[in-house]
């Protein structure tokens, strides 16, 4: 509820304020003040406390606290809405004081400090939640075999040594809304609050949410929509409009001994410094700063990586397995001593023959990731992800609860400027609200939204052909470095081929990436969105989409396509009828995958972290560089603090936005391909662990302080890792059914090996399986194009007849040359049957985790009953108390009253 404030100029005329924005009384650190004198602290008698004038974080008077800052320049035209504006702010009781930059004459700093008066009006109409009671814990009976036991196990964990990872207690301040119970504010019942003084019982991030409450709510012009301050910021009125940081991030004297100076230095000693990257982050802390999206977000991440832990220690154990049983994998022995198997080449001419024995370190490689441990690694994985999300909301409920967040209901949002512009002709009522608003018509939503699908669709189009382009690279360049002058390169083309296709393909991704934003961005205006949490929804579903797909089509084609549809020696399958298909390493395709996870990843991981926190240090640094060089150092250290935030970089327009988006698809990198690249949880914790204080550090040091915002949960981010979850589980069943070797090795361990019919599946019964997997071809079958250049005469002294190629086909002389034979339809059986299996499996137990684990923790269900109750009887025992006195004061009065309650 705001009243809408709509004062014309010629009413303005006896208000005690320049009429105009008189720029000309504005000296640099002259502070000159516009609030009205009836609404003023009067200070008369006191002395100014000179520590609070120094520090920028107040007034002139040195009481008055600066809640907001707004930034214009006087050479803006927009100056008649900017004074409206500012007349209707002051109507509205905020106090106001002007101050023209030290830097740049032009740029001119307002200053507003919302009085008691306003900040408990609009806390009580904004159900701001204040702490009114200190908590009672309370206890379960439980019988005293339990108390014995917790006591030994109490008297133990004394023994232990104290656990690095928590902070210290004495560095971080009590904060008193945790240890207390709240209550929405009323000034009806503000003797029921705890207020110890009323310049701190409201905490600046609360302060500064309600002056930017009053400011979306105040007219800068005559109209209906004419209205906030969004608007202003969007056609110039206003260069920028923030809240300030709460003083230095830094301190000459060490926070042990003298103790933290103020929010943000305890923030960055105990969250954002390196040296406490092992550490519990201090979210408390973090969210009455921030505010409780970004607290929310910094909660996620830090579980999120939590949780990472045993995955990573499970993938490194499927890694080390693979090591330890290197020496004993009867199928990379063979590969090694397969010394008389001479292979088919792998493209056209300039590929020669090759031993099956070359390709010795491939197999092995290819082992450490392809191992009896990798489908049980699968479905761990497939059970992590529901086991993260399913106790993600759990640790969410905890959170709002702590939060206060589990009543709150977000504020009926406004209408977009956009929306508004646009079909201001057509309206309708508001269910909600009951006011007329703007009206989309239904045939023109359904046409918007056709044609925004189109652009998705075409843009996917253009990953493909992005894709297509990258593959027809790899053909081609295989015969080049197969022919290529340098020995190193000529005997590992394919590798040479596989790591310059997935640099380039790297370039390719951030390259799109940056079209996809702005396509993505123009998409989304298209479709008019109402609000800006539906643009935002829409927006972020979009740049997830392209950037999901784009990121992770080349690792499809590799994992599902690579060497599935080549065709045979003699009867090659042809791109446009000319290039010949990229076939596997004779080792398998495993080894393509797991290169292109890995260099996509770290190239990817290294990038943004760059990005985010490389590119605003040098920005900030450059900014610091031309101030030194204009002003000194000394000058530059006495700036006021709203000068030094306003050289910070503001935060990005989207918010936190690409911080989720960075996280998410990594996510999908996690999650999605892990059966063929069990390190990838690994490499995710390692970043992690960067990227939690990687993004403090610039929320702390870097960025202006953002609007503490409130919000319940991660928004639509938790349905897209859903929507990853579930795609996880089909992806890795066709990795382990169609990518790895696993079936095949199966198929023959129990059919055709030695223990074929005996049940048994060891080393001893893959006897023999890299002959079996091997078909025959007589070399004079080859096309004339494929003919390779050298007749093999290397290896035996004479030319060669037959070589060999991964295949389940018939020999050239049997009755259909170069069919398939029957082991190659038991392993597609096979490979069918595991692929509905795994995924029935994994989803089934995906499900009856999700039913067995509730939402709301059973001890935080009984706490917020017992809250609820005892916050009735408090409220009940206040009011009774403060009605047996009033009726205690009129009996001494002597007063007459009504039998009234109690």
């Amino acid at each position: 509820v705001a009243k809408d404030v709509n004062i014309f100029f010629d009413e303005l005329e006896g208000v005690n304020s320049p009429s105009k924005d008189d720029d000309s009384l504005l000296h640099h650190g002259n502070l000159t003040s516009t609030s009205d004198d009836a609404s003023r602290l009067e200070v008369v008698g006191e002395e100014v406390p000179d520590k609070n004038k120094a520090n920028g974080l107040y007034f002139r008077d040195g009481k008055c606290r600066i809640d907001y800052i707004l930034v214009y320049r006087k050479s803006n035209p927009q100056t008649e809405k900017r004074e409206v504006f500012e007349r209707n702010i002051r109507a509205e009781g905020l106090q106001m004081e002007k101050e023209s930059s030290l830097t740049n004459s032009d740029i001119i700093f307002v200053k507003l400090h919302a009085p008691w008066e306003v900040l408990g009006k609009y806390a009580e109409l904004m159900n701001v939640r204040m702490p009114f009671r200190r908590k009672i814990y309370y206890l379960h009976r439980r019988y005293k075999f339990m108390n014995r036991i917790e006591k030994q196990i109490s008297r133990f964990r004394g023994w232990l040594p104290r656990k690095p990872m928590k902070l210290d207690k004495e560095t971080l301040p009590d904060l008193e809304e945790n240890d207390c119970y709240t209550a929405p504010f009323s000034q009806q019942r503000i003797h029921h609050f705890i207020i110890h003084n009323k310049d701190t019982f409201f905490n600046n991030a609360t302060r500064s949410r309600i002056v930017h409450h009053i400011l979306q709510r105040v007219k800068y012009e005559e109209g209906k929509n004419k209205i906030g301050l969004n608007r202003l910021l969007s056609n110039g009125s206003y260069e920028a409009a923030f809240p300030l940081h709460e003083g230095s991030y830094r301190s000459k004297n060490s926070i042990r001994t003298h103790g933290a100076e103020n929010h943000r230095h305890l923030l960055y000693e105990c969250w954002a410094s390196w040296g406490v990257w092992y550490k519990y982050q201090p979210l408390d802390l973090v969210r009455r700063y921030f505010g409780e999206k970004i607290g929310l977000y910094f909660a996620w991440l830090g579980w999120y990586t939590g949780m990472l832990f045993p995955a990573a220690f499970i993938g490194l154990f499927v890694f080390l397995y693979g090591v330890t049983t290197l020496n004993h994998c009867q199928v990379s022995k063979e590969v090694c001593q397969a010394t008389d198997i001479i292979m088919c080449p792998i493209c056209d001419k300039y590929c020669p023959f090759m031993r099956l024995s070359d390709s010795c370190v491939y197999a092995k490689v290819t082992h450490l990731f392809d191992n009896g441990a990798t489908v049980f690694f699968a479905v761990f994985m497939a059970v992590w992800a529901t086991v993260f999300l399913e106790f993600w909301k759990r640790r969410r409920a905890v959170i709002a609860y702590d939060w206060d967040l589990i009543d709150w209901e977000e504020e009926e949002e406004e209408i977009r400027p956009q929306f508004e512009a646009k079909y201001s002709k057509k309206e309708r009522m508001n269910p909600i609200s009951g006011k007329p608003e703007p009206y989309q018509a239904f045939a023109d939503k359904c046409s918007r939204l056709i044609v925004s699908a189109s652009g998705i669709f075409f843009m996917i189009c253009v990953v493909i052909a992005a894709v297509f382009g990258i593959v027809i690279y790899r053909v081609v360049t295989v015969s080049t470095f197969a022919a290529f002058k340098w020995a190193l390169i000529r005997n590992n083309s394919q590798v040479a081929t596989t790591g310059t296709a997935v640099c380039i393909n790297f370039c390719i991704i951030m390259l799109l990436n940056v079209l996809y934003e702005k396509v993505a961005l123009f998409l989304t205006n298209l479709e008019q969105p109402r609000t800006e949490s539906e643009w935002e929804n829409s927006f972020t579903l979009k740049m997830f989409l392209f950037q999901f797909v784009n990121l992770n089509s080349s690792t499809f084609y590799i994992a599902f396509f690579l060497g599935r549809f080549t065709g045979h020696p003699g009867a090659y399958l042809r791109l446009i009828n000319r290039w010949r298909l990229e076939e596997c390493h004779p080792s398998g395709c495993l080894i393509d995958l797991c290169m292109q996870m890995g260099i996509i990843m770290v190239l990817k991981q290294t990038w943004n972290n760059f990005m985010e926190l490389g590119y605003p240090l040098i920005q900030n640094w450059w900014t610091r560089r031309k101030l030194r060089q204009e002003y000194g150092t000394q000058r530059k250290t006495s700036f006021p603090q709203w000068e030094k935030d306003y050289n910070l970089q503001p935060m990005n327009a989207y918010g936190l936005f690409d911080e989720y988006l960075e996280m998410i698809l990594q996510f999908g990198f996690t999650t999605i391909f892990v059966a063929a690249f069990p390190l990838a949880p690994l490499l995710a914790l390692l970043n992690n662990i960067i990227e939690i204080r990687l993004d403090a550090y610039k929320f702390v040091t870097q960025w202006r302080r953002p609007l503490a915002s409130r919000a319940k949960d991660i928004g639509i981010w938790y349905g897209i890792l859903e929507g990853i979850g579930i795609l996880s589980v089909i992806t890795n069943a066709f990795v382990i059914a169609v990518t790895s070797d696993f079936i095949p090795r199966l198929v023959y361990a129990y059919k055709y090996g030695p223990c074929a019919g005996q049940g048994e599946a060891g080393q001893k019964c893959m006897v023999g399986y890299v002959n079996a997997s091997l078909s025959v071809f007589l070399v004079s079958d080859f096309e004339n194009r494929s003919e390779p250049t050298s007749n093999g005469s290397e290896f035996s002294g004479s030319p060669l007849k037959y070589c060999r190629y991964r295949d389940y086909r018939d020999p050239p002389h049997s009755p259909v040359p170069y069919g398939y034979t029957l082991q190659f339809w038991h392993v597609l059986a096979a490979r069918l049957a595991f692929i509905i299996v795994f995924e029935h499996l994994v989803f089934c137990i995906k499900h009856l985790i999700s039913y067995l684990i509730p939402d709301l923790p059973k001890d935080l269900r009984d706490r917020m009953r017992r809250e609820k109750y005892l916050i009735q009887e408090m409220m009940y025992e206040a009011e009774l108390e403060r009605l047996q006195k009033e009726r205690k004061e009129r009996k001494k009065n002597g007063k007459s009253y009504h039998n009234e309650w109690p």
